[in-house]
């Protein structure tokens, strides 16, 4: 049972993970998340950028399996993210932006083609709504990340309000 407001939130990010609605966090919703990623910006999967969206996908599932698939069965529970979050991500939200760090690299430069390390704030909102934010949630958090007002949100902004996101309890 969750039982500090602080374990009801990262519960509530568990949805986010669980692409697939199953009820538990594994391999295949993070390549769903892959997949709906480059279907939204037209990009082959077969590509240097499609395969580096793959290859960040797996690492960032095993980073997050090595946290908290607590049994060992490839699959995250709710139970298992909660308690994963709350006892080794809470104290050490850096470790989990760079957990993170490789997919949201490779998404980011799905919508950064000319490799500046940025995204407009539309493309940014683009990103987040195909990982199950809602549309006017991604379009105020990816204003909110253009802190300097340029029209355009840097990957270390990107990686650390992630991290936040997942790890604070403000």
């Amino acid at each position: 049972m969750v039982s500090s407001e602080y374990e009801r939130r990262i519960a509530a990010r568990f949805a986010t993970f669980d692409q697939d609605g199953n009820g538990s966090i594994d391999r295949e919703d993070f390549s769903g998340a892959a997949k709906a990623l480059l279907a939204e910006f037209g990009i082959a999967a077969r590509s240097d950028r499609g395969q580096a969206l793959y290859g960040g996908a797996e690492a960032f599932w095993q980073g997050m399996a090595g946290i908290a698939d607590r049994d060992g069965d490839q699959r995250i529970s709710r139970e298992e993210f909660v308690n994963g979050a709350v006892k080794r991500l809470r104290d050490n939200p850096d470790g989990f932006a760079e957990i993170a760090r490789p997919f949201l690299h490779a998404a980011l430069a799905l919508a950064d083609p000319d490799g500046t390390g940025t995204a407009s704030v539309t493309d940014t909102a683009r990103l987040l709504g195909c990982l199950g934010v809602p549309q006017e949630v991604a379009e105020a958090a990816a204003a909110t990340l253009d802190a300097d007002g340029d029209g355009k949100v840097a990957e270390g902004d990107i990686v650390t309000a992630f991290a936040r996101y997942f790890t604070v309890p403000e």
